[in-house]
């Protein structure tokens, strides 16, 4: 991960994301495709960084997981990413977990599914003062947003 004054940055390959973190604005970005050989390698750096933040965050805090493809090894560290982040204590402060999925998916997922996908993030934040909330979108091939849901927790 390389970092720039306060931003950081990890380019993506064929197997790991993409991942953005400013800190300035609240942003961490995870973009491409996530089955790294070595999840840990990839994701534990990013932990550090984020319990960092979170003694001094932002209002409003953006996870966005605009990944192509995840495997369920990178599914448990994005738990651990938004448990990290569900320890943010300032005051009135709010964590939205942004999900893209290609519209043909999601439309066919059935509600169960989406739960799984949904509480296997949030269920792992525990008790905690942040707002969290969840938003759901379908891209289209251009990777434009054709539809988007809304879910509080």
């Amino acid at each position: 991960m390389r970092e720039k004054g306060n931003y950081y940055y990890t380019e993506g390959s064929s197997k790991n994301p993409q991942i953005e973190f400013n800190p300035l604005s609240g942003d961490l970005i995870l973009t491409g495709r996530s089955i790294p050989e070595n999840a840990a390698k990839v994701y534990e750096p990013l932990l550090s960084i984020l319990s960092d933040y979170i003694k001094a965050p932002r209002q409003v805090t953006n996870f966005r997981l605009n990944l192509e493809y995840f495997n369920s090894a990178s599914l448990l560290w994005f738990a651990r990413i938004t448990r990290t982040l569900g320890r943010i204590e300032m005051e009135n402060s709010v964590l939205l977990i942004h999900i893209y999925f290609d519209i043909d998916d999601l439309e066919s997922m059935d509600m169960e599914e989406i739960k799984d996908i949904v509480s296997s993030l949030v269920d792992n934040i525990g008790n905690t003062s942040v707002s969290t909330g969840i938003k759901l979108y379908g891209t289209d091939s251009n990777h434009s947003v054709v539809k988007e849901a809304t879910i509080l927790t």
